[in-house]
């Protein structure tokens, strides 16, 4: 009760609560296309791709307003998104490896010209490294109606395209005979993921993004076949992880809202991969010793 009350009248916990929601939520829906798509990897190299843009764009601009640092991130994990592309079409080398390739250079890249920023005499650059594991309590209400914006914007075009996007993730090939445009297609939703880990990047940060993304997915397509189902549930346990993970945050002493969000997506994936009926583990294992004593 006590927690519900700070909810609804505690500016700061209200404003994290919401801007955790809209990111969760967010998440879930694109992450759900990541994981049928079977590149979960995607997301972990966007949101590294996103540090070195967030250092120039602070280098270049001499600002840490959020909008010019969620550009360069926007424009860096844009940009690592396209070499992938290039890579695999280019070269003899799979995906997978391409992806942990340009995971690592981009990374490498970000901290070593956030190391040389930070040897620099004067501390304008201070707090930059947040973006390395977020700062949820930084957020505010301008953010959080900045999210909210850009939330609405993604599932505006999610469901705009739905029918095609659901045709390119199941049958790209078929997609492909009748006259979609099959790779335009793929950058949309690639794009449309590369904005929701530019939206969560001050909440998680570069390093957790990736599995506030793929965990809500993950768990909802345990309970579900279906892509409509599967995406709403997604939506919802993102949105529950991310509330519940600033209320713990808020409950506890020195608890980190970024990574508690992230541990609470995590259980829910954990909850569902063993007790999901029909999927989950414990349940299967449950079925077929049930099939062997009937038998």
């Amino acid at each position: 009760m006590r927690l519900l009350e700070s909810l609804l009248f505690d500016y700061t916990l209200r404003t994290i609560a919401l801007g955790s929601l809209v990111l969760g939520a967010v998440s879930g829906v694109l992450g759900s296309f990541a994981v049928l798509r079977r590149q979960s990897l995607l997301g972990d190299t966007v949101s590294h791709a996103a540090l070195p843009g967030i250092v120039l764009a602070f280098m270049l601009g001499g600002s840490k307003a959020p909008l010019a640092l969620m550009l360069g991130a926007a424009t860096a994990g844009w940009v690592g998104t396209l070499l992938l592309l290039a890579v695999v079409r280019h070269s003899r080398l799979k995906e997978d490896s391409a992806l942990a390739l340009l995971l690592s250079v981009f990374f490498g890249l970000g901290l070593m010209l956030l190391t040389f920023l930070q040897r620099r005499p004067d501390s304008s650059q201070a707090g930059l490294d947040r973006f390395l594991f977020g700062q949820a309590a930084g957020l505010l209400a301008s953010d959080v109606i900045a999210l909210a914006a850009v939330g609405a914007l993604v599932l505006v075009l999610v469901l705009a395209l739905w029918k095609s996007f659901k045709l390119v993730t199941f049958d790209p090939g078929f997609a492909a005979s009748i006259g979609m445009r099959v790779r335009a297609l793929e950058l949309a939703i690639t794009w449309l993921m590369v904005l929701a880990i530019v939206l969560g990047l001050q909440t998680v940060g570069v390093v957790l993004m990736s599995s506030m993304l793929i965990a809500p997915a993950v768990a909802a397509r345990q309970w579900t076949d279906r892509l409509g189902r599967m995406v709403g549930l997604a939506a919802l346990f993102g949105a529950l992880a991310g509330v519940g993970g600033a209320l713990l945050s808020s409950a506890v002493e020195k608890l980190p809202a970024g990574p508690t969000i992230v541990l609470g997506a995590s259980a829910i994936a954990l909850f569902s991969v063993l007790l999901a009926p029909h999927r989950g583990l414990l349940w299967r294992r449950l079925r077929a010793r049930r099939l062997e004593v009937e038998s």
